[in-house]
């Protein structure tokens, strides 16, 4: 009986100097390089790596354009957006994008999933109408499944329906 009671206390003390240990550790005198694609990563000592997301936002002002309920027409503003980003995706070549298309939290699932749709290709188009290369961009819908702002009031439904370009990290 001894013999069990002793190698309990020897293993918990054991296990108690590991967990003390770790402890102890200091932090490294030296952090590794951020991962490659990460925001950190895209911004250099003089500004936004070229070709980067940053460089991309910095250039075109913004990733995403905005619709009116249950259309997916580009408007004056949008065309604005649109070929402020074409502009940087043809000085820019070697990127591929892609364009999401969102909607509000209103509608079916495949309602939702269609309009999203009509929205990144509508963006697609346009940016294809500017001279980019069809073949450098993907469409996707995520319908009403990733919103952007949270809540069931008008402010929050206008957010959502958007298509945005996404250049890769």
């Amino acid at each position: 009986m001894m013999t069990k009671i002793s190698k309990t206390a020897i293993l918990l003390a054991a296990g108690s100097l590991l967990a003390l240990g770790a402890c102890s550790r200091s932090a490294p005198d030296e952090l590794p390089p951020p991962p490659v694609g990460s925001n950190d990563y895209d911004t250099g000592p003089t500004g936004p790596v070229p070709g980067s997301r940053a460089d991309f936002i910095a250039q075109a002002g913004t990733d995403t354009i905005y619709f009116d309920t249950n259309m997916h027409d580009v408007d004056a503003d949008d065309r604005a957006v649109l070929d402020a980003q074409a502009a940087w995706l043809i000085a820019n070549p070697s990127v591929r994008v892609t364009i999401e298309g969102h909607c509000d939290e209103r509608g079916t699932r495949e309602y939702n999933l269609a309009l999203g749709e009509r929205r990144a290709n509508a963006a697609a188009n346009y940016l294809a109408q500017r001279g980019v290369a069809s073949s450098r961009m993907t469409v996707i819908s995520y319908g009403k499944e990733r919103p952007v702002a949270l809540g069931s009031d008008q402010a929050s439904w206008a957010q959502n329906r958007r298509a945005v370009t996404v250049v890769p990290m």
